[in-house]
């Protein structure tokens, strides 16, 4: 039996970098071929005898269509790191075994990432229908059926420069499952050593733009071919029927143990200038820390009403639902967070107004990134310009969120409700939303985000950051799988 049933490809920058990784896959008896995928031609003279192929960047189509080409195995893997890799005992055997057994599109691993020398585990989670993140972390090692990379390669339509692996990946998952193997199969270096809250805006970088640009078309594309896309065509909102209200709007802080920051919160909603009458629900989880005590100051402004809430189980979302429920509760409702504050007096006029304007259920604004003291840090304004009135709703199923501050149409959100979770719970609102009725956007700068290390996510260990995720992608799967319902239900 041949037992050499893998091609390897793996990126080139230099003899040095690869140098390592070449020891150990020659080790292999499971390894037929490897190829180094070079994109700089200066460097084709240090390769020496090694075999390579010349791509124009590593994550282009035009990149997959050579790969493909040059695959005469059973399995290919592609390596996706300029780093060292590092394999486990019986990696590939392992993933042979476990490919056979399942039939598998393309497999991945748990693994460990090498930080200064310290080896840390580096658990990934299961993929999902709604795993349609374009940086789902897969890890380095890329394990693939053969004939089903080949064709998905042979169908992609489209010359991207940024997205092909995207692409391929999303095409494979239509074709056969992407199994995660929960087994530290190898090692990888890693030189990115930022925190968690540092990395999670590197999609709204404007520097990243071509690249969201190229990812919205393959989600977009993806979403058409297994019927999940929804065209641009909202239900009409008519703000004038129904229920009646006190005031038009209402602000509402959840707030826990922010002693350091609610005060600010207050001051930012008390100090807004309107046409319209507003008021501020704090909803008060049983704080211990002398926030209660700090909000009973402002008990005299008939603006300001505390809440604290009967119920003890309650997450962010949970006490949003306090919030909206309440009999004082406004036409509208408005997010802010106990530790940030409005951009100026006029935030509040600017989001009522969108909502008659756009006609929308509701409404995201453009905020900045701060530290504690407000001062600007990177990477500064966000303001999810990847949301367009005609594809937002589908785009909002590539990207981890839709931005703040947000607010929403009272009745519509009585009917949907939060989901009773301190994570996502904004999210799967936005998605929920987006599917019927129009969400309008302000990119005027409304908001001021405090980072802190008291933010939720400022810096999570792997654990709880692969839980959100995990998380986030179930919120993705249920909204995709109601989506391809509705179209079905449509004809």
């Amino acid at each position: 039996m041949n037992k050499k049933m893998i091609t390897c490809f793996i990126p080139f920058v230099s003899q040095e970098q690869v140098a390592l990784t070449l020891h150990e896959l020659k080790k292999s008896e499971q390894i037929k071929h490897i190829y180094l995928l070079v994109t700089d031609t200066a460097k084709i003279a240090e390769i020496g005898e090694c075999e390579y192929i010349e791509i124009d960047a590593l994550n282009s189509t035009s990149a997959f269509r050579s790969i493909a080409a040059h695959v005469n195995t059973k399995f290919a893997v592609i390596y996706t790191k300029y780093t060292t890799l590092e394999p486990g005992q019986f990696l590939w055997e392992r993933m042979i075994q476990i490919a056979e057994d399942t039939q598998a599109g393309m497999l991945y691993a748990d693994h460990y990432q090498v930080i200064d020398d310290c080896r840390k585990p580096a658990p990934v989670i299961d993929y999902q229908k709604g795993s349609l993140r374009d940086d789902f972390d897969f890890g380095s090692v890329l394990f693939f059926n053969a004939a089903l990379l080949k064709k998905a390669v042979a169908e992609m339509d489209i010359d991207y420069q940024y997205a092909g692996l995207y692409d391929l990946r999303l095409r494979v998952s239509e074709k056969a499952e992407l199994v995660h193997i929960n087994e530290y199969l190898y090692a990888e270096v890693e030189l990115d050593t930022r925190k968690s809250g540092e990395k999670q805006f590197d999609y709204v970088n404007p520097r990243n733009r071509a690249v969201q640009i190229e990812m919205e078309r393959v989600c977009t594309a993806y979403l058409k071919r297994i019927g999940g896309y929804l065209s641009p065509n909202f239900e009409t909102i008519n703000f004038n029927s129904g229920s009646i209200f006190s005031v038009e709007a209402t602000v509402i802080i959840p707030v826990r143990n922010r002693i350091r920051t609610i005060e600010d919160a207050i001051r930012s909603v008390l100090s807004q200038q309107t046409n319209f009458s507003y008021n501020l629900i704090i909803v008060d989880n049983h704080s211990t820390d002398g926030t209660t005590e700090m909000i009973t100051k402002y008990a005299e402004d008939k603006r300001v009403i505390h809440v604290i809430p009967e119920r003890t189980d309650l997450g962010i979302g949970g006490c949003w639902n306090v919030g909206i429920h309440h009999a004082q509760c406004g036409k509208f409702v408005v997010q802010l967070d106990s530790d940030d504050v409005y951009s100026g007096t006029d935030s509040l006029q600017k989001i009522v107004d969108a909502f008659y304007e756009q006609n929308c259920a509701m409404v995201v604004g453009t905020y900045r990134m701060t530290n504690f003291q407000m001062e600007e840090i990177p990477p500064g304004i966000i303001d999810h310009r990847e949301w367009t009135p005609e594809n937002g709703r589908n785009n909002a199923l590539r990207i981890n969120g839709l931005g703040a501050p947000r607010a929403f149409y009272t009745p519509v959100l009585r009917k949907i409700n939060l989901p009773n979770t301190s994570y996502g719970e904004d999210y799967a609102l936005g998605l929920r939303i987006s599917r019927i009725w129009q969400i309008g956007r302000i990119y005027d700068v409304l908001y001021l985000c405090r980072r802190w290390e008291d933010n939720s996510d400022a810096a999570l260990d792997i654990v709880k950051m692969n839980n959100h995720n995990t998380y986030k992608d179930r919120i993705r799967t249920w909204e995709l799988q109601a989506r391809i319902a509705l179209n079905k239900s449509h004809g």
